[in-house]
């Protein structure tokens, strides 16, 4: 139940998945900082989170089989390592289907190898991106029959949308992600640096505004402090994305790893132009350069030029984004994702007919 952008599409999965004809419940291992737990509340989903940490796992274990079978659950969903190992045996104790999210390209080398070594154990994969599915059938050796993409992102032709950029006000640029190594904060920082420190440094006033919290933070801080960068906040947790991305002109993901990255397509659906880096679905959304740029994973330089790019060029942002939100409304339509939902719905009553 930890806050972030994984956590914003399981409303939207849990009322595809209904209406295809399932009934939904969530249940979470671990509550951690429990920011997503309000989020559900509110879209009346109440989670069922059990009293318990990260390495308990027989009595992990315990819980999801007893849990699931308390409710008389026909099939079994997991998603991230640990709660599939664990669901994947509960699932076999009780005799139901298993069905198994892959959310990001990276995997622990421990975890894979546990993983492809389970991978028989559960009936359907369903990688939430192009790229994470062809990174599952490759590692996890899973066949094609077995794996459907679910990109887990629907978007929104009514969520709020940001305003064109002034020449009297300073460009805001942000950004949405956990304060962790994977985000590339510190990346974001050294482009800055390095932005700043030729002759060429952009005449437009910026602001950059990360929302995120973690445990990275106070390095980050300490980061720009020591390069003498007073043009980015660190303003804490978003409760409120989309308000957010609204008070925008542009945005950036300087990621090193991702899956999908709800939040970078959330800013194109604002319409804003992106700055991403090549990994995870994003570089298959942006369509550089009319909608933003694909800089190289970990290269402070390619961002600086790319950041420079766009910043001395901020009236044609707002036509870039424009084109962003066209991409993404076309491309991630709420009817495509209530189909894919659909489709594994009939996938699962087939095999349980088969039971």
């Amino acid at each position: 139940m930890e806050g972030g952008g994984a956590q914003t599409p399981l409303p939207k999965i849990v009322r595809a998945l209904e209406r295809a004809g399932a009934q939904v419940r969530i249940m979470a291992l671990t509550r951690r900082d429990g920011l997503a737990v309000e989020r559900l509340r509110t879209e009346g989903i109440e989670p069922v989170v059990r009293d318990g940490g990260e390495k308990d796992q027989v009595a992990a274990y315990r819980w999801i089989r007893d849990q699931t079978r308390g409710w008389g659950a026909e099939a079994l969903w997991t998603s991230l390592t640990r709660a599939t190992l664990l669901g994947q045996l509960a699932g076999r104790s009780l005799g139901i289907p298993v069905v198994s999210w892959q959310h990001n390209a990276f995997l622990k080398p421990w975890n894979e190898r546990l993983l492809r070594w389970r991978a028989a154990a559960t009936d359907i994969w369903v990688a939430d991106s192009s790229q994470v599915a062809a990174l599952t059938g490759e590692r996890l050796g899973i066949p094609a029959d077995r794996l459907v993409t679910w990109p887990i992102f629907a978007a929104e032709p009514n969520a709020p949308r940001a305003q064109p950029w002034q020449p009297e006000e300073a460009l805001r640029i942000g950004s949405l992600g956990r304060l962790h190594p994977n985000k590339g904060y510190d990346i974001l920082i050294d482009a800055l640096a390095i932005m700043h420190s030729g002759s060429s440094a952009p005449k437009t006033r910026y602001r950059i505004a990360i929302a995120g919290a973690g445990g990275d933070e106070s390095a980050l801080r300490a980061r720009a402090k020591a390069l003498d960068l007073d043009t980015i906040d660190f303003i804490g947790f978003a409760s409120d994305p989309a308000g957010f991305l609204a008070k925008l002109h542009l945005y950036v993901q300087p990621s090193r790893r991702e899956g999908f990255c709800i939040a970078a397509h959330e800013a194109m659906q604002a319409g804003l132009p992106a700055i991403v880096s090549r990994t995870g679905e994003m570089p298959f959304t942006v369509d550089a350069p009319a909608t933003g740029r694909v800089v190289e994973v970990g290269d402070p330089h390619s961002l600086a030029k790319a950041l420079g790019e766009l910043l001395d060029a901020p009236q044609d942002l707002s036509a870039m984004g424009c084109e962003a939100r066209a991409r993404v409304l076309d491309k991630f339509s709420q009817e495509r994702f209530d189909a894919t939902g659909a489709v594994i719905v009939r996938r699962l009553a087939e095999l349980l007919s088969r039971r």
